[in-house]
């Protein structure tokens, strides 16, 4: 037997290089995932909790597992910042299950990302509509409202997102510095048409 042949061809076997590539693109896969599910990105609030699916009884188990996978891809690309793959999986998940709270909440993330307020603005409404408790919608949809100029209706939004929200809740310190701005440029602008008059 060539040795010198078996040497040559084991320095070209890249199976193994394929193997340390591949578990590593797994194991990033699983720390996205993971941090996706605590945490959020630009202050917006994910949410990944299941949701039950519309009328208990109705979703097939089949169905309830396309919901959760698709809700899942919709969160990852949301993080990744894929706004547009994000929207493509929660518009599924809002055709299977049009009543799920969190699938509202996240379309309004990515409309965000992608700069469409107004859109992003009657998602966070639908999401509020659907369940009263739904915090993050409150401080998506004061986001939305500020950057559509609504600056009282942010205000309130946001005020309804400190009130609701735990004390411990990560999105506190940026919710209340928000609203001290905004409050701050408020009292400005009333103090500047004051002196107007």
């Amino acid at each position: 037997m060539n040795w010198q042949a078996l040497r040559a061809s084991r320095s070209r076997d890249v199976r193994w290089r394929a193997l340390a590539l591949t578990v590593i693109a797994i194991a990033a896969g699983g720390l996205v995932i993971a941090a996706v599910s605590e945490g959020g990105l630009f202050g917006w609030r994910f949410s990944t909790a299941s949701a039950p699916v519309g009328a208990p009884g109705l979703a097939t188990d089949q169905t309830r597992q396309e919901i959760q996978r698709r809700f899942q891809q919709g969160v990852v690309m949301l993080h990744a910042k894929r706004f547009e793959h994000a929207m493509t999986a929660f518009h599924r998940v809002l055709e299977l299950d049009p009543a799920m709270p969190e699938a509202h909440v996240n379309m309004g993330f990515a409309l965000i990302g992608l700069r469409r307020y107004s859109a992003a603005r009657d998602f966070f409404d639908s999401a509020i509509a659907l369940r009263k408790q739904q915090v993050n919608a409150y401080y998506g949809l004061a986001l939305a409202l500020d950057e559509l100029h609504d600056r009282p209706g942010a205000i309130g939004a946001m005020r309804t997102f400190v009130h609701l929200s735990k004390p411990d809740d990560p999105y506190q310190r940026k919710a209340q510095a928000a609203l001290w701005e905004w409050e701050s440029a408020r009292e400005q602008e009333r103090a500047a048409a004051g002196r107007a008059r």
